[in-house]
């Protein structure tokens, strides 16, 4: 009996590794979503995408599947799944193409390619999110080859699910058999944690123009670092056809080193640095690109097309694990007179062989988007997918948050799981009685807010998730949320910014003297808002009703350095500001934007300089502009102040194209109206939600085409729709909070889900289920049947399924127990002194309204001669 029990306790464990085996990416891998993804006997290499070789160590082989271009100048891309799901290392690539069919090839990393083809025309895109350059090979290039010791960090938490691989066929002709091409790379992965984590920095000019007929054109970069020191160890060089020389250097106290200097009319790969260079704290690293536009009757502008130019300087470094930070972008040139110093070999172009040049180009003139053109020309496709809709939002009338018993709100934020976060003042107000001419608190007597102030809702139902805050502030303002979680407020009444834990207590870090206004570099005066920069951890602080500057801060609190002064009379100049009040960031252009209030405008600078870029400023605004709100796809929101009297503006919300500065919708609320909108926030699903101080009451708005959506059930969730345009989603999880994520994942997977899922992947499950059970039931009936022998002949059998088994669970375990994902880490890129501070009139509060006053003005603190009285915040 014994010996029976045994016997079918392997049996399954020996079934089980079997399914396992089939369902596992590493044992049965699929390469392709279907078998016409099959190589074709034409294609050399291996037939085994995953190949295990070391308990650590594993390569995956990413291959072009089985393709013939029909023309030149075509650019194909494929997708490959991730194998696995824990975090790797990849260590080294080996490419597998001939220049006599391949131009150059790219692998990007990503969550969502831009298709579910077996391979399509990259004019479609790489991925749906950003697309991140992670190798490049190109026509007699040599491989890329990464130091002892350093890998690119992938998989994890944050890593991709996707590798996208891009190739262009230059010159077809080698095509003329009709042969089938299977160009790719290989990639070297391992699970053993490397000491040193490698990364990309991107120096690319974005605003040089070549005038026809001008024989030297320089288009210089340069940017200060402010991270842990990193080393430098390959670099690559990227223009179109008027490119003639491409350097970059580290300034470092006036001395000039050079990185690396090449032609990009040969091969564009990237190449060693010949002597080691390492980047310290408030290096400056700089590049020049020269151009001739010789030949040229028109003006040549950065682009992605063959007529246009792109200047890029590429660099591949290492950093200590815990101080890594896998990309990052320079777009600016911080310090144009340095260049007056820039050595001399950088001016001098390169010599290229002319039939080197005619293998390069031989059919350019057609080049489609390629590379680093992909970070500039992705944003802007996501973005005209978003602005080429018949855009609109409407308030969600059913949503009820609106109905909540809330103190002025005066901030609102998105947590990492897209959750909104309230920032209100509870039972506390702010009127003409909080402040004296000094701006110094007067209600101290009241105490801290003894109501939570920070409350946690759930977008879909507004359903309190938690809340915190209590007897920390007197009269909030301001509120961000970084990118772990962290809250991050301000306090007009302590003149204070804070940091807070999600579950802390207590403040982890202090900004400001507590009830003392200032205008030194540890003092504010009613700081207004708080951003922090996701990539660095940079401070900024709108400081504010009565100071007019921006500050920034280090990641620990460090004062760096400040902008801005107060608006003189007349027209105000970029940099002037009439309570700066609300931040929005901008990463991928590094520029930070600012409500300027008083002035009805919105301001937006280099957040590494401060250095003023553009103005948006619109009639409709009025003479206030409250909060602004930046989603990524080229979307920004804001909100306006009440009129003054006499004037025909509405309070409403404005949604604009931030390329342009267009308006290309305005938004009311179909229920109450606003009051004074204090703040904004959008997520990247075009969800808003405006919170008024004086209304005490948060909207939210959403899509017209989300509002409309249709009726879902999937995995455990229930979409329910009404036949009225107001209607939202509501998801309904099974022993699980409610998910806006989920809903948002689920619709865009929609589409390929329902194609994916019928008949394939049914038959296949089927089976997977039924063969063991079938096989197991034959096997128990055979057992007693023949009892006798089956120790005897099934014990070599059982031995046999064990080796079979435990190959299966050597090669999980040498693959490692989850998944790689490669991280979206490759893309897809004047000082102020005041001695003392003057007051402002009323623009500096957010006073209750005189309930006996029929205006829509806040009463003011102190009557000012000069502008008329602005309405509160």
């Amino acid at each position: 009996m014994a010996g029976f029990i045994n016997n079918l306790i392997i049996l399954f464990l020996l079934f089980q590794n079997i399914c396992l085996g089939f369902r596992s990416p590493l044992s049965v891998f699929k390469r392709y979503k279907d078998t016409s993804r099959s190589l074709s006997n034409e294609c050399l290499g291996s037939d085994q995408p995953v190949i295990s070789f070391g308990v650590s160590d594993f390569a995956l082989d990413i291959r072009m599947p089985a393709v013939t271009p029909k023309q030149s100048d075509t650019y194909l891309c494929m997708s490959v799944p991730l194998p696995v799901d824990d975090e790797a290392y990849v260590v080294d690539f080996k490419p597998h193409a001939s220049m006599d069919t391949v131009h150059h090839m790219l692998l990007f990393g990503c969550n969502e390619p831009s298709s579910t083809e077996n391979y399509w025309d990259c004019d479609e895109g790489t991925c749906k999110d950003k697309s991140n350059i992670l190798y490049a090979w190109a026509r007699n290039a040599p491989p890329t080859r990464l130091p002892k010791g350093v890998g690119f960090r992938v998989g994890g938490e944050t890593g991709s699910r996707y590798f996208v691989l891009q190739v262009h066929y230059g010159d077809i002709s080698a095509f003329r058999d009709k042969h089938k091409d299977c160009s790719g790379v290989t990639l070297h992965l391992t699970h053993q944690k490397q000491p040193l984590i490698a990364g990309m920095y991107l120096m690319m000019s974005v605003n040089t123009v070549i005038p026809p007929g001008k024989k030297v054109v320089d288009a210089d970069i340069a940017c200060h670092y402010k991270r842990s020191p990193m080393h430098l160890f390959a670099y690559r060089v990227h223009t179109h056809r008027l490119g003639k020389v491409v350097s970059g250097y580290r300034v470092r106290n006036g001395q000039w080193t050079l990185i690396g200097r090449q032609s990009p009319q040969l091969p564009q790969a990237f190449y060693p640095v010949k002597y080691p260079v390492d980047i310290g704290y408030d290096d400056i690293l700089a590049a020049r690109c020269v151009f001739s536009g010789e030949g040229r009757t028109t003006e040549t502008h950065i682009g992605g097309t063959a007529n246009d130019e792109m200047c890029n300087f590429y660099i591949m470094y290492y950093m200590e694990a815990k101080h890594a930070v896998s990309y990052m972008t320079c777009t600016q040139n911080a310090n144009p007179e340095m260049f007056r110093n820039i050595p001399q070999e950088a001016n001098i172009p390169i010599p290229v062989k002319s039939d080197v040049l005619k293998m390069m180009h031989g059919h350019h003139e057609e080049n489609k988007d390629n590379d680093a053109s992909y970070l500039l020309q992705q944003a802007k496709k996501e973005e005209a997918e978003i602005l080429d809709q018949d855009f609109h939002i409407e308030e969600a009338v059913d949503w009820p948050g609106l109905d909540l018993k809330l103190g002025q709100v005066s901030g609102l934020a998105l947590d990492p799981e897209n959750n909104l976060v309230v920032f209100h003042r509870g039972d506390h107000v702010w009127d003409e009685n909080s402040f004296d001419s000094k701006f110094v608190y007067q209600q101290r007597g009241l105490g801290p807010i003894e109501q939570n102030t920070i409350l946690v809702l759930n977008p879909s139902n507004a359903k309190l998730l938690r809340s915190t805050g209590k007897r920390l502030f007197y009269l909030p303002h301001g509120l961000s949320v970084d990118k772990n979680g962290n809250y991050w407020v301000t306090d007009v009444a302590l003149h204070q910014v804070f940091k807070l834990g999600p579950d802390d207590e207590e403040p982890l870090l202090t900004l400001g003297v507590a009830l003392q206004p200032g205008s030194d570099k540890n003092h504010f005066c009613q700081p207004t808002d708080v951003a922090v920069d996701p990539v660095t951890g940079s401070i900024y602080v709108s400081d504010g009703y009565c100071n007019s500057r921006i500050i920034q801060f280090s990641p620990n609190g460090l004062y760096v350095m400040q902008w801005g002064e107060e608006t003189s009379l007349g027209k105000p100049e970029p940099g002037q500001f009439r309570i700066p009040h609300s931040l929005a960031l901008i990463p991928d252009l590094s520029q930070l934007c600012v409500a300027d209030r008083e002035n009805g405008r919105i301001q937006c600078f280099r957040f590494e300089t401060g250095e003023f870029t553009r103005e948006i400023k619109h009639k409709a605004f009025g003479r206030e502009l409250f909060a602004i709100s930046y989603v990524p796809g080229g979307l920004l929101f804001a909100v306006n102040g009440m009129p003054y009297p006499g004037e025909a503006v509405s309070v409403q919300g404005f949604v604009m194209n931030f390329s342009t500065g267009e308006i290309i919708d305005t938004f009311i609320p179909l229920r109450k109206s606003f009051e004074m909108p204090h703040d904004i926030v959008a997520s990247e699903d075009r969800t808003v939600f405006v919170g008024d101080v004086h209304a005490k009451a948060v909207w939210k708005f959403a899509s017209a085409e989300k509002m409309e959506h249709r009726s879902v059930k999937k995995a455990g969730i229930e979409v329910q729709e009404t036949k009225e345009s107001e209607a939202i989603v509501e998801a309904k999880l099974k022993n699980k909070p409610e998910s806006t994520d989920l809903l948002k994942n689920m619709d865009k997977q929609h589409f390929v889900q329902q194609a994916s899922s019928s008949g394939v992947s049914f038959v296949l499950i089927t089976t997977l289920f039924i063969i063991p059970v079938v096989v197991l039931l034959a096997i128990l009936v055979f057992i007693p049947w023949r009892k006798t022998s089956v120790y005897g002949d099934n014990s070599d059998g059982e031995h046999k399924h064990d080796s079979s088994s435990g190959r299966i669970l050597g090669r999980l375990r040498g693959k490692g127990s989850g998944g790689i994902n490669l991280g979206n880490f490759f893309a897809s890129h004047k000082g102020y002194s005041r001695k003392g501070f003057d007051r402002l009139s009323t623009e500096g509060s957010d006073q209750e309204k005189d309930e006996d006053d029929g205006s829509d003005s806040e009463e003011e603190c102190s009557a000012s001669p000069l502008p008329p009285a602005p309405s509160s915040s």
